[in-house]
């Protein structure tokens, strides 16, 4: 007896997934009653949310001069030492412990100098400290 080569199935049984499907489909059913939703608390239009404090900047300029402006405390901008600064931050901070500082430096400005002020502001316990790169107005 001569047999036939047995022919290729280009074919797929999907009949075994639609099985698993269903049972998932179940499944899911009968657990999404049981799933208690979380609650969600929104707030109420009565609440009102504290204004962000104005930033203390210290600007750092290409000479290596350092000048403070503090909003806070309602004086204008101010040419201060280092050591001056660090005195200046602590007080500072006393007072407005969450106030953050920017450290508003020219782009000419080498990154030695702008670590080394940052450096006087982690010393000062400063929270929030910002980098703001100024171009040169020429």
């Amino acid at each position: 007896m001569l047999r036939k080569p047995r022919r290729m199935m280009n074919q797929i049984n999907v009949v075994p997934y639609i099985d698993v499907m269903l049972v998932l489909l179940v499944i899911f059913m009968v657990t999404a009653p049981m799933v208690n939703p979380g609650q969600v608390d929104l707030p109420t239009m009565g609440q009102s949310l504290s204004q962000p404090q104005q930033p203390m900047q210290v600007t750092l300029q290409l000479d290596g001069t350092l000048s403070v402006l503090d909003p806070l405390s309602g004086g204008g901008e101010s040419t201060v030492t280092r050591g001056d600064l660090l005195n200046m931050i602590e007080n500072s901070q006393q007072q407005h412990p969450d106030q953050p500082v920017v450290i508003a430096a020219d782009r000419k400005v080498r990154y030695e100098e702008v670590m080394q002020v940052m450096d006087l502001l982690k010393r000062a316990h400063v929270k929030r400290i910002g980098l703001l790169a100024r171009s040169t107005s020429g």
